[in-house]
């Protein structure tokens, strides 16, 4: 008879179709199970991962108090890092001509807020844009973006002190607190750069320098120069 058997073929069709559906249920909740497991691993890792940051952020913006040296003329680091320069140089922009100067290279590890190397007050204040070189390469101080901010002290009355903040090819962002005008005691905070940097004092020439190449500084504390 024609159309035989077709009623039978359209329910084992249907009969096959519920059960591949049926099949589905269970590896879709296997497939969940194992994406789950490895959603929630993942987590983990995230979590740890977070908590690392979290705790390398708050050590690199650490902002210990320094214990500032009393003392009649001194000049004491602007920064945390190693001395690797130590040199005269020409700055026209605050000192007006040739100066000697101190350079520094804080790593990653130093401590990244900065304080006024003398009592005094805000002269000069200058932001310059440019690259961001590797801060451990001295020129880095001539072409790199940075501030530099001018101060005259309140002993030796009226004597200029630069300081220039560098940026670093991991340090972006240069964050100044001060303004001209403002006065600030020897070793209060003036500014913080983030992630690696150099920074450069500018002293009178007659300066009498009190540390030497590869001595290590720490901000507000140690003397670098005594002003004549």
């Amino acid at each position: 008879m024609k159309h035989s058997g077709k009623a039978r073929k359209a329910a084992f069709k249907m009969l096959l179709v519920t059960l591949v559906l049926v099949l589905l249920v269970p590896v879709a909740g296997f497939l969940a199970t194992l994406i789950g497991s490895a959603m929630v691993a993942f987590s983990i890792l995230l979590i740890l991962a977070w908590v690392l940051f979290a705790l390398f952020t708050l050590y690199f913006f650490r902002d210990p108090n320094p214990r500032v040296p009393a003392g009649a003329n001194l000049l004491v680091s602007p920064g945390h890092g190693k001395v690797d320069v130590i040199d005269t140089v020409a700055e026209p922009q605050f000192m007006g001509g040739e100066c000697r100067r101190i350079s520094m290279f804080l790593s990653v590890l130093n401590v990244h807020v900065q304080n006024a190397p003398v009592g005094g007050t805000v002269a000069y204040f200058k932001h310059t844009t440019g690259q961001f070189l590797n801060a451990m390469r001295t020129e880095s101080a001539s072409c790199n973006e940075n501030v530099l901010i001018g101060f005259e002290a309140a002993e030796p009355r009226g004597v200029k002190v630069g300081v220039r903040l560098i940026a670093g090819v991991l340090a972006r962002r240069i964050v100044p607190w001060v303004a001209p005008g403002d006065a600030v005691a020897r070793g209060d905070r003036i500014g913080l750069i983030q992630f690696g940097s150099r920074l450069d004092v500018y002293l009178p020439q007659n300066a009498r320098i009190e540390i030497k190449l590869g001595d290590r500084v720490v901000g507000g504390e140690t003397v670098l120069a005594v002003l004549e």
